[in-house]
């Protein structure tokens, strides 16, 4: 039996994106198709730069998204996942600048260079995590989510950040160092010194340094959070689980792959937060 496109899209959701894929069933049953295609787009475009050893093949595959996204010479036509997300930047109209930036953010993944500072860290964390909130927020109730622009400014700078944390042991074995360069002079160190792991004080106070932050954008964002209304909640929900996240991390250890949540534990963070707010 051949799935529809939002079954595929769904699908890709449940298996690449655990967090978001258990929020959108907070989430109205006629928004959920949406949600799912605007989340299973951000896990391609984040598996692309995962994948590829060389940036040049994934400049291609983040250049082929631009262009079926904007009208270029692509087509998006026998491509379930493109189908389904045009239908709902249609549907919804949904900003093409928005997605013209995230991928302009995403091709540093790409590449080994570090964050110069902090500023740029979190400009990269609002034109992709933040940006895919804002978007599920359009999704979900456009008349007010507006009023989301700050927390979905926070709540992207402190899933992005916990996020990169995480992601160290993959980024070490690539070579690429996600600290920002005034967060690792801060902690007497640079790039080079950082993935040799040789100084162990000092990537135990970059790494502290960088949750530190993160839970600084978290606190932000859940004062901004509590005065919004529970229609734009479900896009908001994917946040509510960076503290646990954080907790699964070892700043002794970030070289180490950090034990995931299990379902059961993201599940009751999520109810609670979705029953209740924040």
């Amino acid at each position: 039996m051949k799935l529809s496109d939002a079954e595929i899209c769904r699908a890709r959701v449940a298996q690449s994106d655990r967090d978001r894929y258990l929020s959108v069933l907070y989430a109205p049953e006629n928004k959920r198709a949406h949600l799912f295609a605007l989340y299973a787009f951000n896990a391609e475009v984040a598996e692309i730069t995962a994948r590829v050893r060389e940036a040049l093949p994934g400049e291609i595959r983040l250049q082929w998204w631009r262009d079926v996204l904007t009208g270029g010479a692509y087509s998006g036509e026998g491509v379930p996942l493109a189908n389904a997300l045009l239908q709902t930047i249609t549907d919804f109209k949904l900003p093409p600048a928005a997605f013209e930036a995230y991928l302009d953010a995403r091709i540093g993944d790409l590449y080994a260079d570090p964050f110069p500072d902090r500023t740029e860290l979190e400009a990269y964390c609002g034109q992709t995590a933040s940006a895919t909130i804002q978007l599920a927020c359009l999704i979900l109730d456009a008349e007010t989510a507006p009023l989301a622009a700050e927390a979905a400014g926070h709540g992207g700078c402190a899933m992005g950040i916990a996020g990169l944390i995480r992601l160290m042991p993959l980024h070490r074995a690539r070579g690429k160092c996600s600290v920002p360069l005034d967060l690792l002079q801060a902690a007497g160190l640079t790039p080079e010194s950082f993935l040799a792991g040789d100084n162990a004080d000092g990537v135990r106070a970059a790494v502290e340094m960088m949750a530190a932050l993160a839970q600084e954008h978290y606190g932000k964002f859940a004062v901004a959070a509590a005065a919004l209304p529970a229609s734009l909640r479900p896009a908001l929900l994917p946040v509510a689980l960076t503290p646990a996240h954080l907790g699964k991390v070892k700043a002794d250890k970030p070289f180490d792959e950090a034990r995931p949540l299990s379902d059961l534990r993201r599940q009751w963070i999520l109810m609670r937060r979705a029953a209740r707010g924040w």
